[in-house]
C-alpha cells in the first residue's frame, strides 16, 4: 500500500509517500480500507519532531479516517460488516491506504454525511465532546471561549456549545475569519485578537463575570490572560501548545477565582477510555450532525499524494475548518 512516511524533522518537504506493508488486524482490531484522512495540529507536531507517537503506535501520521470495513482480527465482536462505511479515531496511521483500529475506536458515519466529509468528524467530534462536556462539564446558559475558532477544534467546538445551550465566545485572527465565526457559526461574541483585548473584550460581554469555560490551543501564550478571563469557578482547559508550553501562573489570581486549569491530550489515552468517548460522541453528537445542527465544515481537500502541498496550506492558516487527504 502507499502510505506517508516523515523522513526527518521538519517542515512539510519531510513528508514522503512511499510503499509501506499493508497493516494485520490483531486482537480486537478491524482493517479499513482508507478514503480519507484528516490533517490535525497534532500531526504538524510530529512532523515537526515534538509529539512523537505514543508507544507501540504507527510511525505514519493520522489520527482520523474515513473508509470501508475490510476485515476484523481476532475477538472482534462485529458489530460491523465488510463494506460498511464507518470513522475511526486513531494514534496513528491514517496517512494510508489501509488502516488497523481497536473497533471501540470505530463508528458508522452519521447519516447525511458524505464519506468524505465523515474524515473530518471523528477527531475533532472525540477531542471537543471529551474536553468541553465530559471534563470541563459545561453548562446551559454558562459562557465558552473558544481560541481559534474557525480551525477544525473551533469550528465544532462552537457549534457543539451552543446546540447545548451555551453562550460562546471566540477568537481569531483576521476580519474574514472574525465574519465567518459570526455568520456561519453563530457565535455571541467574536474577537479579532491581533486588533482587540479579548480579556477586555469577555468581561465587558459577560457584564465583568468572565468565561466559565475556555478552551485553548495556544498554551502558555495566553496562560496569565487566560487566567484573567475566567469567571469564578472557571475552567481553562489546554489542549494544545501552538504557542509554547512553559509559562508562569497566577496561583493568587486561581485562588481567588477558585478556578482550575486542566491538561489533556486524547492520543496517548488507553482504548478503553477512547472506546467511553467514541461511544459518548455516537450518543450526543452524531444526532446533531444527523439533523443539521452541527454541519462539519471541509475547506479544502488533497489527494495523498499531495501531502506536502496540503500540509503548506495547514500551515498558512488560512483554512476554515478541516483540510482533509483523500486516498
Amino acid at each position: 500500500m502507499k502510505a506517508v512516511f516523515i523522513s526527518e524533522p521538519g517542515g512539510p518537504e519531510v513528508l514522503e509517500v512511499r510503499d509501506a506493508e499493508e497493516p494485520v488486524p490483531g486482537r480486537g482490531e478491524v482493517l479499513i480500507d482508507v478514503v480519507a484522512a484528516g490533517i490535525n495540529r497534532a500531526d504538524v507536531q510530529q512532523r515537526r519532531g515534538f509529539y512523537p507517537p505514543p508507544p507501540g503506535a504507527s510511525e505514519i501520521p493520522g489520527l482520523e479516517v474515513s473508509g470501508r470495513i475490510a476485515g476484523f482480527g481476532p475477538e472482534v465482536a462485529r458489530p460491523f460488516s465488510v463494506g460498511e462505511k464507518v470513522v475511526a479515531l486513531l494514534a496513528g496511521g491514517g496517512y494510508a491506504q489501509k488502516v488497523v483500529v481497536p473497533a471501540e475506536q470505530v463508528l458508522r458515519i452519521p447519516e447525511g454525511v458524505d464519506l468524505v466529509t465523515a474524515a473530518g468528524l471523528p477527531e475533532t467530534g472525540a477531542t471537543v465532546y471529551s474536553n468541553l462536556f465530559m471534563t470541563a462539564q459545561l453548562q446551559p446558559g454558562e459562557t465558552l471561549l473558544v481560541h481559534g475558532a474557525t480551525g477544525g477544534i473551533g469550528t465544532m467546538a462552537v457549534q457543539l456549545a451552543k446546540a447545548f445551550g451555551a453562550r460562546v465566545a471566540a477568537t481569531a485572527g483576521s476580519e474574514e475569519k472574525v465574519s465567518t465565526a459570526r455568520a456561519f457559526l453563530g457565535v455571541d461574541l467574536a474577537v479579532n485578537y491581533r486588533e482587540e483585548d479579548f480579556v477586555e473584550a469577555v468581561r465587558a460581554a459577560t457584564g465583568g463575570r468572565g468565561a466559565d469555560v475556555i478552551l485553548d490551543v495556544v498554551g502558555a501564550k495566553y496562560l496569565e490572560r487566560n487566567v484573567e478571563a475566567l469567571a469564578p469557578y472557571g475552567r481553562l482547559v489546554v489542549i494544545g501548545l501552538q504557542g509554547g508550553a512553559k509559562a508562569e501562573l497566577n496561583l493568587g489570581m486561581l485562588l481567588n477565582k477558585r478556578a482550575a486549569v486542566i491538561g489533556t491530550a486524547l492520543r496517548p489515552r488507553p482504548v478503553e477510555e477512547k472506546g467511553v468517548i467514541m461511544s459518548a460522541v455516537r450518543e450526543h453528537v452524531w444526532p446533531l450532525v444527523a439533523d443539521g445542527r452541527v454541519k462539519p465544515l471541509v475547506d479544502r481537500t488533497f489527494p495523498l499524494a499531495e501531502v506536502v502541498a496540503a500540509h503548506e496550506y495547514f500551515d498558512s492558516g488560512e483554512h476554515v475548518g478541516k483540510v482533509l487527504l483523500t486516498v
